[in-house]
């Protein structure tokens, strides 16, 4: 468990999931790159790490739904001649209701977050690890990756966006010395649901168990990563059930959580 991943990349670092595996990766990590919009809690957060591991920390405050962000902030990096060694796709977003309701920005704008950033981010410091023959990605899809998600469906459809597009860059990357690992989290006690327009959900577990599961999971190597034994189960049984059985059931779970 001595391994260290040199200089992280973190991406919606400020909150949630993102905040959590920055704190618990800093212990093993050279440097942190943390990445978001808010500027306040990137540097609260940043501080805190600082102090608490004596980790150097870096804030960038962007705004990866733009177009364009994820191409500047890559040139931002190589101007202060900083290389990552594991980048950490974490940034999403989510919105609830019906496809017909929702705004074209509103779509447009998870999208380009959960997909296009993702893509580019991935494209660019790939090519830069595989320049350098190591490296590793961590893209963060979701239990929903293996199930069409009405009410939420645009999301669910990025996450298995997410999903395949990791599986294959993984593949294509075989041999270069740099890695792909997927993390499937499920029901996770953030402000995500509030953001995503959604009732909070029970049961749901804390990201600081998810980062630890997944610090685990990086630590031993795995390409898929699924935290919690009812998250697998999930899972197991989505490839197990017809696809149309599937969005009745996601659909009957999602709709009283809709405000």
């Amino acid at each position: 468990m001595n391994k260290r991943f040199g200089t992280a990349l973190i991406t919606g670092a400020s909150s949630g999931i993102g905040a959590a595996l920055a704190r618990e990766l800093a212990d093993s990590c050279d440097r942190l790159i943390l990445v978001a919009r808010n500027e306040q809690r990137l540097n609260e957060l940043a501080e805190s790490i600082r102090q608490s591991t004596g980790c150097p920390v870096t804030v960038h405050v962007q705004d990866l739904a733009k177009p364009g962000a994820a191409e500047a902030l890559v040139r931002s990096l190589a101007s202060y001649q900083l290389s990552v060694d594991l980048l950490v796709n974490n940034a999403g977003a989510g919105r609830s209701g019906r496809v017909t309701d929702l705004t074209a920005e509103e779509q447009d704008n998870l999208i380009a977050l959960n997909i296009t950033a993702l893509t580019t981010l991935s494209r660019l410091l790939a090519a830069d690890m595989v320049a350098r023959g190591s490296g590793l990605i961590l893209n963060v899809a979701s239990t929903g990756a293996y199930q069409p998600g009405p009410f939420t469906a645009v999301y669910y459809a990025a996450k298995a966006y997410v999903h395949s597009f990791s599986l294959a860059l993984d593949r294509e990357l075989k041999g270069t010395g740099v890695s792909v690992s997927l993390l499937c989290p499920g029901a996770t006690a953030t402000e995500f649901s509030r953001r995503a327009g959604k009732a909070d959900i029970q049961q749901a577990m804390s990201p600081e168990a998810v980062a630890r599961t997944t610090k685990k999971g990086l630590l031993a190597g795995r390409k898929l990563i699924i935290p919690g034994w009812n998250n697998r189960l999930v899972i197991v049984l989505s490839k197990m059930l017809p696809g149309s059985w599937l969005a009745e059931i996601v659909a009957r779970i999602q709709a009283p959580l809709i405000h």
